[in-house]
Order: structure tokens, then sequence, then C-alpha cells
């Protein structure tokens, strides 16, 4: 039986004074994960189509991605354990003998970054979605428009 998922966006990249606050949803929701500050940045930095002098670990991911001839397919959100998250990146290789998918376990700092790198969906698991609690009014406290 497949779990079923939801489709998210990032709505913002927040700094904290102690690590980063991305916020995820949809029109229903919004949630937050807190990640590394150095991570919050890099998130920035793709989403903002910036360039950096020297090829960051994600971009080195994605150059070897396409050295290989390998898809990201998805990143879906699958746990939280005490505040911590949890994913799993779904990869695709097609070549000569066939197509292979691989699932890997992942942060979540990392495959965010991967997704918007790659233009791939962010997925979580509905059920997961249903207990984190709402966050919007907070996103919009502190984006106004």
């Amino acid at each position: 039986m497949t779990a079923s998922v939801l489709q998210i966006d990032i709505k913002a990249v927040l700094p904290t004074p102690s690590s980063c606050a991305i916020f995820l949803g949809n029109d229903k929701k919004v949630f937050v994960i807190h990640i590394e500050q150095s991570m919050g940045h890099s998130l920035s930095r793709v989403i903002n189509g910036e360039k950096t002098e020297r090829p960051m670990t994600h971009d080195l991911i994605g150059n070897c991605f396409q050295g290989f001839g390998i898809d990201l397919e998805k990143v879906t959100i699958n746990a939280v354990q005490e505040s911590t998250f949890f994913a799993r990146v779904l990869l695709k290789m097609e070549n000569d003998l066939g197509v292979k998918f691989v699932e890997i376990d992942a942060r979540p700092s990392d495959s965010l970054v991967l997704a918007v790198m790659k233009s791939c969906p962010i997925l979580i698991l509905s059920n997961l979605f249903e207990e984190l609690e709402d966050m919007t009014s907070v996103l919009n406290k502190l984006t106004p428009d």
C-alpha cells in the first residue's frame, strides 16, 4: 500500500539567532523546519539563483547526478521525531540496461537544496502534515506584505 502524500512548496527561508527557519506548506497550512544557518544560506542562494565562487557540496552532488545521468524525481518528508525531520530522495537512472530507481534516506536540509536545484517536487506524507502545527500566522507576522 502506498502512503498518501501532498505536494508542498518552500514559502520562506528566514534566519533565526541560532538556526534558519524553513517555512513549507500549501494553501491550507504552513509548518517550519529548523536547519543549520549554513544550510539556510545555501538554500537561499539556490532559490535566488546566486552563484558561488567555488562549487558547494550541493553543486558537486548535482554535477555527479548530471554526469551519471541521474534524475532527482522527488523529495519526501516522511517523519519527525523530537523536532527532527527526516526525508527520502528518489533517484532515477536510465541507460542502455533499463531504468533503475533508488530511494535514499537524507536530511531535509540537503534534500530541499537539491530539490530546488533540480526543480523536482517536494512532498510530505499526508498523515504527518496533518499532525504538524500550523505556522501560517507566524509566517504572516514575519513576512508582512
